[in-house]
């Protein structure tokens, strides 16, 4: 992987205050098209191995990446992955691939006042530990393919939801809480936001499918959502990075344990590119 500059200041600045950030341009349009056309071909397949349909008309796959090599290069994106290095650590992995399809029209189940929709990540982990205990455990990058307009049902957020120590408010009768905005971007940015952010998804008017790609970057403690990428990590051509992402284990070549061995290759490449030390606040 070649190296790319530091992160910059403000957008780790502005992912600290609000819980969330804009990466301009992390993709190319090529990419993009070549992103939207693969995630097109799996939703009209019919698939159903790691198939994840919802309630409200949401299609979708977990673990895209094992499905199709064409997503991999967003699983070290230069432009994406040093600023979740920067947020969280080097000993990281994937915990999802997560492609998204969400129907235009009204909305069906969720996304109605008295079931609103708002959430934070990592489903369980605010049940188990509590809203004010929960820390910054996970990072997700989300990509948004289809042509992206004020109607299209962008990703919604919170804005310094991540440092509440209660669920926020959703006024009765209303779908949002005071305050929640729906970020400015294009279709070849990325969204990076944490766990603990308030966030839900858009009410697509736009009279297409709002196509999304989501990928979730986390401590190597946590277990990914994802089915293990078994198959994919005997791939000769992964990097020793997307090996350790994809889930390179604590083992010396012979399989004796070697502890923290499985996060050595993003702690190298760190330690020798132009970065600033691991220093953002783990809250």
């Amino acid at each position: 992987m070649n190296t790319p500059p530091p992160p910059a200041a403000d957008t780790l600045a502005t992912f600290e205050r609000d819980g969330y950030s804009i990466i301009r341009n992390a993709l190319t349009p090529d990419l993009r098209d070549r992103l939207l056309t693969a995630a097109e071909k799996l939703l009209a397949s019919s698939l159903t191995q790691c198939r994840d349909r919802e309630g409200d008309g949401k299609d979708g796959f977990r673990g895209c990446l094992n499905l199709d090599p064409t997503f991999l290069p967003l699983l070290t994106s230069p432009a994406v992955l040093p600023t979740v290095v920067q947020l969280l650590s080097p000993n990281i992995h994937l915990l999802s691939a997560h492609l998204i399809a969400l129907p235009s029209g009204p909305p069906r189940t969720i996304r109605i006042p008295g079931r609103h929709g708002w959430l934070r990540g990592m489903y369980g982990v605010t049940a188990d530990l509590g809203f004010p205990h929960t820390p910054r455990m996970a990072i997700k990058a989300a990509y948004y393919l289809t042509p992206v307009s004020p109607d299209c049902g962008l990703t919604m957020f919170l804005p310094g939801s991540h440092r509440l120590t209660e669920e926020p408010v959703v006024p009765v009768g209303a779908i949002d809480p005071p305050g929640a905005i729906t970020p400015d971007i294009t279709s070849t940015d990325a969204v990076l936001l944490e766990n603990r952010t308030w966030h839900t998804g858009g009410i697509n008017l736009a009279g297409r499918p709002r196509i999304a790609l989501m990928l979730e970057f986390g401590y190597r403690w946590l277990h990914p959502v994802d089915d293990p990428a078994t198959d994919l990590r005997k791939d000769p051509a992964l990097t020793p990075i997307e090996q350790q992402l994809l889930g390179l284990p604590d083992r010396h070549p012979d399989g004796s344990l070697a502890k923290g061995n499985g996060a050595a290759p993003i702690g190298s490449w760190w330690e020798s590119g132009p970065w600033a030390s691991v220093s953002a606040q783990k809250r």
